[in-house]
């Protein structure tokens, strides 16, 4: 019996090894002014540095009433299935992301949105504890 027979339509196992971390994070979210302000000032010099020799652009940009940054993404490169995609744009999200990171990938018939989420919490700084929300959209994606 091959293993991908005896495990199919059921888990191995729980993911509760990394439940306090997440917690953490989602704590961090919970407190009142932990979004940090002008995020286009700690975060867009970064984007535009990581997304040289990408097949993406950055196009409009604009900071949300809850401080969410949203960012609109062009593709440059032949097209491409959803993995492709995820992979370049996870290597942006990495050139912005903190100690602690989520990223929800969401698609639509028009698009597909990255909503990610990172600080800094707890002993991770010697700053006040903070953190960005992001949005990066990517159309057609």
């Amino acid at each position: 019996m091959r293993w991908d027979d005896d495990t199919r339509g059921r888990g191995i196992a729980d993911a509760v090894a990394f439940v306090d971390g997440a917690g953490e994070l989602v704590d961090a979210m919970r407190s009142k002014d932990w979004v940090a302000e002008e995020p286009e000032a700690h975060l867009l010099r970064h984007l535009e540095s990581a997304a040289e020799g990408l097949p993406l652009e950055l196009g409009s940009t604009r900071v949300l009433d809850d401080g969410t940054f949203e960012v609109e993404l062009s593709w440059l490169g032949e097209a491409a299935g959803p993995g492709a995609v995820r992979r370049v744009v996870f290597e942006l999200i990495g050139s912005i992301a903190e100690s602690a990171t989520d990223v929800r990938e969401r698609r639509a018939e028009d698009a597909v949105t990255f909503e990610r989420v990172t600080g800094l919490i707890g002993e991770d700084t010697h700053f006040a504890p903070h953190g960005h929300t992001v949005r990066l959209k990517v159309p057609g994606g």
